[in-house]
Formats: structure tokens, sequence, C-alpha cells
């Protein structure tokens, strides 16, 4: 039978998107909250026997991580055969490392509680760079989604003699994915964080770019310090305003509003997280790796 698919409270957009990509049957529930904001989760599409996908992107995730843990447990208890999970933005990996004394590996801890609520992980793109593999802290199964072939293909559909630029080093090898997938050159910034709360940012000799269309690409941006700071640059370097691309758009509305009223011709966002900036649709990617995760799934029950 099809898997049942249930949407948390807030991506019901995107999980009707998904579905366009994938066989399923929408399931229905119910997260009710009482007076403490205590979260009270309810199915009323049975699950019994029955392979079950939540999806919730996690954008503040200290209010949805509870709701959506207690979903999955009620789905075990209701008897569902399986429990996968589709985190189009999962947060805490970028705190993968101890940086301050008496701090910990957040990642791990989280990566832990995630791996015991579910039988699978589907993600975009995770900001993870101390572990050379995303299974290296999970133990549920996990796929993640690039990001890079529908940025990339975005990019030359819309975009007239693109250049692309990017101010993290550590992110040149995805840049350079996504430059070749759009037949375009790109360019690396330099970056240097100055205290917690600004940023420096230096450009290469831009005179090679002159009349190009400069295209700059963040994974995530949620202050947008370092994008905002990365226009003014390509502004002061003679070229036209750039169009800005988040992978995970995580903007409040004073980070949006500041970012729209600098020298930019277009903010462009992935759907990982829903902003009115989406226009690069990841569902089919998402669906095919839904796909792959149910099959492995099936070859494990039917080994077993």
């Amino acid at each position: 039978m099809a898997p049942i698919l249930f949407t948390m409270p807030g991506n019901e957009e995107f999980g009707v998107q998904l579905r366009l990509f994938l066989t399923c049957t929408a399931g229905d529930m119910q997260i009710r909250h009482f007076a403490d904001n205590e979260s009270r989760p309810r199915l009323f599409t049975g699950v019994a026997a029955r392979d079950v996908i939540f999806v919730c992107t996690l954008d503040h995730p200290d209010q949805k991580i509870l709701a959506l843990c207690l979903a999955a447990g009620v789905a075990r208890e209701l008897g569902a055969r399986s429990v996968g999970f589709v985190i189009p933005y999962l947060p805490y990996m970028r705190q993968d490392a101890r940086f301050d004394e008496m701090e910990g590996n957040v990642a791990v801890h989280f990566a832990r509680l995630i791996s015991s609520c579910c039988d699978w992980l589907v993600t975009v793109d995770p900001h993870l760079q101390s572990y050379p593999y995303f299974s290296d802290i999970f133990t549920a199964a996990t796929r993640v989604v690039p990001a890079a072939p529908e940025v990339a293909k975005w990019i030359a559909e819309n975009v007239s003699q693109p250049i692309i630029f990017g101010s993290d080093a550590e992110s040149e090898h995805w840049l350079a994915e996504i430059a070749a997938a759009a037949d375009c050159p790109y360019a690396m910034m330099s970056r240097t964080d100055i205290g917690d709360n600004d940023v420096e940012i230096s450009i290469p000799d831009a005179s090679f770019w002159i009349g190009m269309s400069p295209v700059l690409i963040e994974d995530t941006v949620s202050t947008a310090r370092t994008m905002t700071a990365a226009m003014k640059r390509i502004k002061d370097a003679g070229l036209a305003p750039p169009v800005c691309i988040a992978i995970h758009p995580l903007f409040s509305l004073d980070t949006y509003t500041g970012l729209h009223a600098g020298p930019v011709d277009r903010i462009v966002s992935c759907n990982t997280v829903c902003h009115t900036t989406n226009r690069i649709n990841l569902c089919q990617p998402i669906a095919l790796a839904i796909g792959e995760m149910m099959e492995s799934t099936l070859v494990t029950r039917m080994l077993a």
C-alpha cells in the first residue's frame, strides 16, 4: 500500500507540492495545543500496518520539534509499520563541534533525538562541516538531497550571462558544481568575521565580469549580514545589482526588508522554508529520495 503523508502545521503548501511527485495517501491530522502550549497530536487517518511519512521543515525549531516527535510516537503507538521524516531545513547542524569551553557538540545530541523518533530521514543540504558523512551522526537511515542541480537549472533559465559569487571558502566545491551545471563562471569572495555581529567581505578584481549578471548564493540566510556586505562589495566593484539566492531562507521580516532595500536585482530562494521568495522547487528530487528510502525499507523488511 502507498505510504501515508502527514504534513505538520505550517507545511501544508509544501505537502501539496510534494504529493504531485509522490505516490501516497494524504493523511489527516491535528495538533491541538492546551492553554500552556502543550501539544496533543491526533491522527485521523488510520496508520496500523502502514508506512507513515511526516513532513516538517524546522525553521524556529524549538517551537516545532517536540510536536513532530510526539506525532511520530503516536503513529508508532497506533501501529505504523515505519515512520519517515522529511525535514527540508534541518537545524542545529552548524553546532557540530565544541567551539567554546563548556559548550557541547549539539548537532550530535540533536541527531540522536531525531534518530530515536524515525526510521529514516530526508533533508536538503544540511550545514554540517565537521563530519565527512551525514550518516556519521545519525543512526536512522538518511538521504541528503542536493539543491545544486535545481539552483543551476533556475539560473540557466532566468539569468542572462551569470557570474556566480560565494563568500564562504568552505562552500567553493558546491558553488563550482552549480556554476558547471549552469555553464557559467564563478568567483569566491573572502569573509572575515568581526565579533558576533559584523562581517567584512573582500572581492577579487571584478573587471573581467563587467557587463555580466552577478548571482550571489548563500546556503542559510538568517541575519543576512554576509549577504548584505557582499551585495555592497559587488556594487562598489562596478557590477550590476546581484540576484541573491538562499537555499534555506530563514529571513526575519527585518532581514528581508533590509535586503530588498539594498542594491539587489531579485531575491530568490528554495522552498525548504516557506517564504514569499520561493522560486526554486525541490519537491521532485525530494520525492525521488523518499522513493529510495521506501524501497530500502521494503528490502530490509523482506530480508528480516
